[in-house]
């Protein structure tokens, strides 16, 4: 699986900033990943201020990216569109 479009490689993680209307959108759209990570158990990095959630994934315990940071970086996306 490749890596989706806009997500960019950086000190052996995919980066991503995400910007939104306000506070709500940001925190709904989080909460929306949040369960996604759950289920797939691989939990992303981020940070969130105000209206802006930025994702680094990586899997620590592989030293790097894997499948499962792409597979989450995809369904990100797909949450994102939504």
């Amino acid at each position: 699986m490749n890596k989706p479009a806009h997500w960019t490689e950086e000190d052996g993680a995919l980066t991503r900033s995400f910007t939104f209307a306000d506070f709500s959108e940001a925190f709904a759209f989080l909460t929306r990943v949040a369960m996604v990570a759950e289920k797939m158990d691989h939990h992303p990095e981020f940070t969130s201020v105000w209206n802006r959630v930025d994702f680094r994934l990586t899997s620590h315990d592989a030293g790097g990216i894997t499948e499962r940071d792409i597979r989450l970086a995809h369904e990100i996306d797909a949450l994102a569109k939504a």
